[in-house]
């Protein structure tokens, strides 16, 4: 009896597996995974390329913004720095041999007696720093009105007993000064029939700033307002004048007694002797008219300003050292209740604040 054949199904299932199949299927697998993992590096790869190009370039961007913004602000603020020291009649303090040192270099016989001098002032008089006022023809006058109010000193006696306010009228009306109407605000050159309102405001403003500064006792606030006054040229002016207007006030009354054979301070009469101050008009017209314009304070005019204030002006002639002429006061006989502002000068024209 024949054998039964089977399907062909089950002959398929029984015949033997060929192994060299199985391998080339795991090798095909290991190559498309392989593949896979190569083009998924490649592009992981080529984002963190352009991650780190893009995140490269954005810091080189912002770091060349910073240092433009910081060289556009650092010429800002120089700027402001620049205006406002140029605005700033009055200059914070710097170490007195640094500044001499910066000013006097030379090795000329003048120099070299600035420098010892500067030397004297900071070893011996205990002058460490100095403080420079700007260089015009009210420098006197800024140099002591800036003391007065900054160390808050109080009004001279006699101010206390009248009120200069109306010294202006008083002149013309009490004692007809009609000349007073020539009288010259500095660089401005005014005259004219409303001089007395105008020497009358310029005389209103100190007595009011005179009043604030002195009432104030705290040092640090003084000297920030003073910094704030110092800096607007045009309050500045008319506290200037209002001290010229103070002097011819004072000459013009020590004239008047003396006329009367009353005794006057001796500075006035040698005020006096003088050629070209005479008489109160003289004083103004040859002197007073020209000072803040073309010329400054002469050293009788510093007497007169320091008896006026009744404040004893200590000054340092630089140019004078090694001489009996070094340090002077104006005026020199002085009460010893006045109190003391210092100023130190190179040439007698332009003056600086010391500070101790």
């Amino acid at each position: 009896m024949a054998a039964r054949r089977r399907p062909p199904q089950e002959r398929e299932r029984q015949r033997p597996r060929d192994p060299s199949a199985g391998n080339d299927q795991v090798h095909s697998w290991t190559l498309v995974t392989s593949q896979a993992l190569d083009t998924a590096w490649r592009v992981a790869k080529g984002s963190v390329t352009l991650a780190v190009s893009f995140l490269v370039g954005t810091l080189c961007y912002f770091r060349r913004l910073h240092l433009y913004l910081g060289h556009r602000l650092k010429r800002w603020i120089g700027y402001l720095q620049r205006r406002f020291k140029r605005n700033l009649s009055v200059e914070a303090e710097v170490d007195l041999l640094s500044y001499c040192a910066r000013e006097w270099k030379g090795e000329t016989p003048h120099a070299k007696l600035m420098r010892k001098a500067y030397e004297e002032l900071f070893w011996r008089r205990h002058i460490k720093c100095v403080r420079q006022v700007r260089r015009d023809n009210y420098d006197a006058l800024r140099s002591v009105l800036f003391q007065i109010f900054s160390q808050g000193l109080s009004f001279p006696s006699w101010m206390k007993e009248k009120d200069i306010a109306k010294l202006p009228e008083k002149l013309l009306f009490s004692q007809g000064c009609n000349w007073i109407q020539q009288y010259s605000f500095g660089p401005e050159k005014y005259t004219g029939s409303n001089v007395f309102g105008k020497l009358r405001k310029c005389v209103e403003l100190l007595k009011t700033q005179w009043t604030e500064f002195s009432g104030i006792k705290d040092d640090h606030k003084r000297g920030s307002l003073c910094n704030t006054l110092f800096s607007d040229a045009i309050l500045e002016h008319k506290l200037y004048e209002a001290l010229k207007f103070i002097m011819l006030y004072q000459v013009t009354e020590a004239y008047e007694q003396m006329k009367t054979e009353k005794v006057i301070p001796s500075l006035f009469r040698l005020l006096f002797t003088r050629e070209t101050s005479s008489d109160p008009l003289s004083f103004m017209m040859n002197h007073l008219n020209s000072v803040g314009d073309t010329c400054g304070l002469e050293q009788i005019d510093m007497c007169v300003l320091g008896y006026s204030l009744e404040v004893k002006i200590k000054v340092f002639r630089l140019f004078r050292f090694n001489s009996r002429d070094f340090e002077v006061g104006y005026p020199e006989k002085s009460l010893r209740e006045w109190p003391e502002v210092s100023l130190l000068t190179e040439n007698d024209r332009h003056y600086h604040i010391p500070v101790f």
